[in-house]
């Protein structure tokens, strides 16, 4: 094949790919996106619930507010706290509860799992929105 004719066939893939992947990642099924992109510094005295394993702290942003978890001594998830049932009323933030392990909104009466922001019970029908985490270290980056 001709160079220019590989070419052509080569930026046209990518169109499609663009035009049918596209760049916009997840898209969540009932909450709307909102731009998020924050550092936090874990082993910063002012992130000290962060220092530890199960440790979460509730930050502003997204939709109704994030809660980031840390799992592993290298791993972050970050939630955002807008329940997907009814995230419109605003009196339905998602919160962790007392075990750690789950998170839930006491007016709908949902519980989602900790670990991967599943349904565990309740209206609610589809996950937790969840934000894309990146730790080096020494700086967390929270960001879609």
């Amino acid at each position: 094949m001709k160079k220019c004719c590989r070419d052509f066939v080569f930026a046209f893939c990518c169109i499609l790919a663009m035009a049918f992947g596209g760049c916009g990642g997840y898209k969540h099924a009932t909450i709307p996106e909102v731009d998020v992109n924050f550092t936090i510094y874990p082993n910063d005295a002012a992130y000290a619930a962060l220092n530890h394993i199960g440790g979460y702290m509730y930050f502003t942003g997204g939709v109704a507010g994030i809660v980031v978890y840390r799992l592993d001594s290298g791993t972050f998830l970050a939630y955002d706290r807008a329940c997907p049932y009814d995230w419109e009323d605003k009196e339905a933030w998602i919160k962790v509860e007392a075990s750690g392990l789950t998170l839930a909104d006491e007016h709908c009466g949902s519980r989602f799992n900790i670990l991967d922001g599943g349904v565990i019970e309740g209206p609610a029908q589809f996950p937790l929105k969840t934000y894309k985490t990146r730790f080096d270290g020494m700086i967390l980056r929270v960001y879609n």
